[in-house]
């Protein structure tokens, strides 16, 4: 059985004083699989305190909101205890976690969009008849993901990228947040590698449309 929400996040919190066995950690997938299928609360522990804090930082990134990152630990911690027992090791346990984590919080963004999207046009650079940008560029002294980790402009950094409409919006959170390659996120969308490159450009373009107000007062 999986812990209920509560406990997971209790789990987290207490996982860096919580010494793993070497036997835990040598412990088969398969094995684990089998041990929370027959309700072994232990073994679902376990799970949780070797890789919790891992998929929390996840959907935090993802989702932004404490309260929907907790959901979205408890959901994928319930997918995880469904599926390991289809787990083949083809992967690292970490990395098959993660990969659910992500989807998790592709199908919440999806289904919990709490802001009306803008048009992905009126945001591209537009170009005059000699190719120059209309308007010129503002130079930047930070990024866009150095302003994400600041506290000071994170909110309205993450309210900019929950503007873009979700294809672009999911491509952004997937290369750049998460840091995914290429092949993986067109794996996770199911688009091709090209259009996953054609998708970034155009929402790294429209989100420093978005954020050029807050970046001019970055750069004074």
């Amino acid at each position: 059985m999986v812990p209920s929400r509560t406990d997971l996040l209790s789990l987290v919190s207490s996982a860096k004083g919580f010494a793993v066995s070497r036997g835990d950690l040598d412990r088969e997938p398969q094995q684990l699989a089998r041990a929370i299928a027959s309700g072994d609360r232990a073994a679902s522990e376990q799970l949780v305190r070797q890789y919790g804090a891992q998929v929390l930082a996840v959907a935090r990134r993802m989702l932004g909101r404490d309260d929907d990152a907790a959901d979205a630990l408890q959901d994928t911690f319930v997918a995880a205890a469904r599926g390991l027992g289809n787990f083949r090791g083809e992967a690292e346990l970490g990395t098959w976690l993660h990969r659910i984590a992500v989807n998790v919080c592709l199908m919440k963004l999806r289904k919990n969009r709490r802001r009306p999207t803008v048009s992905l046009d009126e945001l591209l650079p537009h170009f005059d008849a000699t190719g120059h940008h209309q308007g010129g560029v503002l130079a930047w002294k930070r990024s866009p993901l150095e302003l994400l980790c600041s506290e000071e402009s994170r909110e309205q950094v993450r309210s900019c990228i929950d503007r873009l409409p979700d294809d672009f919006r999911s491509i952004l959170l997937l290369r750049d947040l998460e840091e995914l390659d290429t092949a993986e996120t067109a794996r996770i969308l199911e688009i091709s590698e090209g259009a996953v490159k054609t998708r970034l450009h155009r929402a790294r373009a429209a989100l420093r449309t978005l954020l050029t107000p807050l970046m001019k007062g970055s750069s004074a």
